[in-house]
């Protein structure tokens, strides 16, 4: 083959110059496109920053799908974003090594990211997998800030974004040196590790240790979002044995002391789910000297609700040990309690008292917990809350624990017994919490003292709640406990009065009573039955309904229980 004339070489020279101002201009004018339509007002985003535009040779193929692409984004994006025609011309650009094609597929995808509602088809996942691998930091911050925003808006499956093969280039970002792209990558991972399955993948493939590592950025949105992601991997007990070996215990604690609210909130639920599992209570107690405790403490009077309500949580979960039940009240916790208590916030009320409530079971807290503040106020939390089930169930438990004390006259001469008998006519007998009322009135009227108090607000309404929950025959405890009380007030003659209106309902009480498969009822009936038989009315009621006929057959039963009982000990003897 000859060379070629000095003509036809200057042709070629020129033809390569074109091809490449071509591809330049080309090039800028996808980049010129979508960046006019990332500023637009209807994007409701603020300008961004000129980016370098890059002039690469671009390849045949790029040069045409290129093309194409931006003849797509000028006239046909609002009809189908979707398609298959952009689909296809977004994996040509995402796979290039040209970082400018890749950056015109990361802001596709960005924009479709803000301005679509709807699920993303599994296809279009696959060229995300070159985007976050791209060497490009734009690339990077576009397409894992649109990843998440998907995600966000629930337009992409959780499960298959890890089934995809996502999950490893999204745990590389987060060693990246650039604090977008690590926030971007750390808000992925939170919000995968909502998914069970998820939170086992992202343990497998070691992304606990860069969480745990950005968890202490100085970069406030790159450590909300790290321990955030640490929070919802709390959730699986395997990996909460990954977390601890790793040494997640001392960061989240030191993270108690935040500034940032949110990084409190999210470090103190971690702590809260690690402390659930009461394997790992003496590594957590360990901490700095027991630190923990005393920084969880100094939480509950955090000024914002949902911080002080998890540390309430947290030492409800550490509280399962005698000792550190007294420890967390030698900490001078009770002012801070009764602080929550009178809280507007339902869920810092609930928690308080929840965590009151585990506090209250041991003797030795109870002298240091009965105190005239805490009874006004469990009072008035029974006044204002006894519609509230986890309000007046916690509350009678705390009251009955305190009554174990040498402190009981301070109970009956508080607004308690007012507040017990309030919501005990109050709340309906399917609640759980009816059983912790009753319960506790019942033990408070076996003292005179109570008794007596409990007698002068006792009335018509009262009787006839007490008369009625003794009788139904469903909820069990409720019952006994209701009978119970009505029995130890029977030597007043207010009571005696007031239950005289409901004499048929008294009898047909008394009868299921005595025809009851437990002992305690048979008995309870008896007693209740000889007391009432002092009264003339009553006496002559029992008469006219054949009570006597009933007690003769229980007699009968019991002396025939009594022989064979004989029998069997004569037996066992022999």
């Amino acid at each position: 083959m000859g060379q070629l004339c000095g003509r036809c070489l200057q042709l070629l020279r020129d033809f390569a110059a074109v091809v490449q101002r071509t591809s330049a201009e080309l090039l800028h004018g996808i980049k010129e496109c979508l960046i006019l339509i990332s500023n637009c007002s209807c994007l409701k985003q603020s300008s961004s920053t000129g980016r370098r535009l890059y002039k690469p040779i671009l390849q045949p193929h790029e040069r045409v799908t290129a093309q194409e692409f931006l003849q797509h984004i000028e006239t046909g994006f609002e009809m189908s974003p979707l398609g298959k025609d952009p689909l296809e011309a977004l994996r040509t650009l995402a796979f290039s090594e040209n970082p400018g094609l890749q950056q015109s597929a990361a802001l596709y995808y960005l924009h479709m990211s803000q301005h679509m509602n709807v699920p993303l088809p599994v296809e279009h996942l696959e060229p995300f997998y070159a985007l976050l691998r791209s060497a490009d930091l734009e690339v990077q911050q576009m397409s894992s800030l649109s990843l998440v925003n998907f995600l966000l808006e629930g337009n992409i499956d959780k499960e298959l974004v890890v089934q995809m093969g996502l999950l490893e280039p999204i745990l590389e970002l987060l060693e990246s040196g650039d604090p977008t792209v690590q926030c971007n990558s750390c808000a992925c991972t939170m919000t995968l590790a909502i998914s069970e399955s998820n939170r086992e993948a992202i343990g497998a493939a070691q992304g606990v240790t860069p969480l745990l590592a950005l968890a202490n950025s100085y970069d406030p949105r790159v450590q909300q979002n790290a321990v955030g992601a640490i929070l919802n991997l709390t959730q699986s007990e395997k990996i909460q044995q990954v977390l601890c070996k790793e040494g997640a215990l001392p960061i989240l604690t030191l993270l108690l002391e935040s500034p940032d609210s949110e990084v409190q909130y999210y470090s103190c639920t971690a702590l809260s789910n690690v402390a659930a599992n009461a394997q790992h209570h003496p590594a957590m107690l360990r901490t700095g000297n027991r630190f923990l405790l005393r920084a969880l403490v100094s939480l509950l009077s955090s000024s914002v609700d949902k911080v002080s309500s998890q540390a309430c949580v947290c030492l409800r979960n550490l509280a399962t040990s005698v000792d550190t039940q007294v420890e967390i009240v030698a900490h001078n916790v009770l002012p801070k309690l009764l602080s929550l208590l009178a809280s507007g916030n339902k869920d810092v009320r609930r928690a308080a008292i929840a965590l009151l409530w585990i506090l209250s079971q041991h003797p030795r807290n109870q002298d240091a917990l009965t105190c005239a503040e805490l009874l006004q106020r469990l009072g008035m939390l029974l006044s204002a809350h006894k519609m509230d089930p986890v309000i007046a169930g916690h509350t009678a438990c705390i009251i009955q624990n305190l009554s174990l004390s040498k402190n009981r006259q301070r109970i009956v001469e508080s607004p308690c017994v007012e507040g017990l008998l309030q919501t005990m006519l109050s709340t309906d007998v399917q609640e759980d919490s009816l059983h912790y009322v009753t319960s506790c009135l019942a033990e408070l009227a076996k003292q005179e003292g109570a008794t007596l108090h409990m007698v002068q607000w006792i009335d018509e309404p009262l009787t006839k709640c007490l008369v009625r929950l003794a009788g139904q025959l469903e909820h069990t405890e409720p019952s006994f406990q209701a009978a119970s009380i009505i029995q130890h007030m029977l030597g007043h003659e207010k009571m005696m009065l007031l239950l005289k209106c409901h004499v048929k309902e008294t009898q047909a009480y008394l009868k299921n009573f005595l025809t009851h498969q437990e002992i305690r009822f048979q008995q309870l009936g008896i007693s209740t039955f000889c007391r009432l038989q002092e009264d003339p009315e009553f006496s002559l009621a029992f008469r006219k309904s054949q009570m006597t006929k009933l007690l003769e057959q229980v007699r009968q039963q019991t002396e025939e229980t009594q022989e064979l009982l004989r029998a069997a000990i004569c037996h066992a003897d022999s």
